[in-house]
């Protein structure tokens, strides 16, 4: 018989809205979740432990960890307190370092893991992916994706209005994600996965044009929605393909040769209009369309746009360009496409900068 469907990864329960931490201890109860109420929490700092406190009450058995911060360490420390306490699933409450950090941690105990996201900084609050520090610096591991999910607005409203905007440039980075996997299909025959695909494209389209600034509760949904698409469309893809491309490498590329520059979705927003510069000025097609949307989109949030904006030099962003493609060996983006060598990449961030810095 013909397979007519397949599975697909996807949460139990998606909660966006004002006041969605209220029914935490409702969700928890689930037994698809939680059999015995035996839950640990993980926090990080800032509003993690509000929330906990909000918790509590409602669950007989559970107790707080904190989380010192989004490394390897932090993280396999959890685990050993996870799998020390014979704990049904953990919730990890707080921004994306926390997040993260948990992730990691229930799936090395083999535990479910439920993710109360404080802000809404980039895609990992319902990813497949942990982006944790370690030692060599930064890197990105394969993690179980949070069964469930929560953004309670009230919540995200409170949290810096920074890392609130960044999450716009990391949802605008499917775009180039998108394009740099189809590149690698027609050039190297890697299989797409159209299904993953559609869904990152349609979360960034979603955002693209949407009306209203973070001060919404409207666009802070649509904002949240679409994080949860793109971490829904890594896990139908089976890896990050359909939402980092050459943008997340000259990311990458930048946390390690300048550490601390920026955040994450910030960098990812600035590698994705630099990415379609390549394209329009190399390729050519509808590049040059999308590159004024997504640029436009930027300036509309007050997001970096050019490297001067995140404190780089022409220079420095040049060498982060030319060193990006190590970041990710084997993946095939504009960046491996095009090759560039060192005068030819800074010629080109030049004539990014000229034409984009008015």
């Amino acid at each position: 018989m013909p397979l007519l469907t397949r599975m697909l990864n996807a949460p139990l329960s998606i909660d966006v809205r004002r006041g969605a931490v209220a029914a935490l201890g409702d969700l928890l109860a689930d037994r698809r979740i939680a059999t015995e109420g035996r839950v640990a929490i993980a926090v990080g700092p800032g509003q993690g432990e509000k929330i906990a406190d909000q918790v509590r009450p409602s669950l007989s058995a559970c107790e707080v960890f904190q989380v010192a911060g989004g490394t390897v360490e932090a993280a396999v420390e959890l685990a050993g307190r996870l799998r020390a306490g014979s704990y049904e699933a953990v919730v990890g409450i707080g921004g994306g370092r926390t997040i993260d950090a948990t992730k990691y941690a229930a799936t090395l105990s083999g535990i479910p893991m439920v993710s109360v996201a404080t802000n809404l900084s980039h895609d990992g609050i319902c990813s497949p992916v942990a982006s944790l520090t370690h030692d060599n610096g930064k890197g990105s591991f394969g993690v179980v994706m949070p069964l469930a999910m929560v953004v309670d607005l009230d919540y995200v409203h409170a949290a810096p209005e920074r890392l609130v905007r960044a999450g716009i440039g990391d949802v605008l980075s499917n775009f180039s994600a998108v394009e740099d996997w189809l590149l690698a299909a027609e050039e190297c025959g890697e299989r797409v996965d159209r299904m993953a695909l559609t869904v990152a494209r349609t979360a960034a389209e979603a955002l693209l044009h949407q009306p209203g600034s973070i001060e919404s509760d409207g666009f802070l949904t649509v904002l949240a929605e679409s994080l949860v698409l793109s971490g829904m469309a890594m896990a139908f893809a089976g890896d990050s393909r359909p939402a980092s491309g050459g943008d997340h490498e000259i990311l990458h590329a930048i946390d390690q040769l300048y550490p601390d520059t920026a955040n994450h979705g910030e960098l990812a927003g600035l590698g994705t209009a630099f990415c379609y510069h390549l394209r329009a000025t190399r390729l050519g097609g509808e590049a040059e369309q999308r590159l004024r949307q997504i640029l436009a989109c930027l300036g509309r949030h007050g997001l970096p746009r050019l490297p001067g904006d995140v404190g780089l030099s022409v220079e420095q962003f040049a060498e982060a360009v030319l060193y990006a493609p190590r970041t990710r060996p084997g993946r095939y983006t504009i960046l491996e496409h095009l090759d560039l060598d060192k005068d030819e990449t800074l010629k080109a961030v030049e004539q990014y900068v000229q034409a984009h810095g008015g």
